[in-house]
């Protein structure tokens, strides 16, 4: 094995990894992620009920619930004003469409 094999080896081992600072930055994107991991488990794990219009209302408030996360996520960590207000006028609408679907649903039971 050659020595600059083994240097170049041994630097990246050494600055492998996200450093402090750079994770602190994309701690929001971090956070999104994990929402979206999550929300994904959520929809996946979902029983479905056979009732194809009631499933699409339970996954599509899931799918919902999830871009309200990741809009209030973008509110508070992205730096963008064009992103913030498009996150804002998101949330507006979701809201209003997991209301419909609230209502919906509450009619099958």
């Amino acid at each position: 094995m050659s020595s600059s094999f083994i240097t170049i080896a041994n630097a990246e081992t050494s600055t492998s990894g996200p450093s402090h600072e750079h994770m602190e930055k994309n701690a929001g994107s971090h956070d999104m992620m994990d929402s979206m991991k999550m929300g994904m488990e959520s929809m996946q794990n979902m029983e479905m009920s056979g009732d194809v219009d009631k499933d699409f209302a339970m996954t599509m408030k899931m799918h919902h619930q999830q871009a309200l996360d990741m809009a209030k996520m973008e509110i508070a960590h992205g730096k963008s004003p064009e992103m913030k207000a498009m996150a804002k006028k998101i949330m507006s609408a979701q809201k209003k469409e997991i209301a419909q679907f609230d209502k919906w649903l509450a009619k099958q039971k």
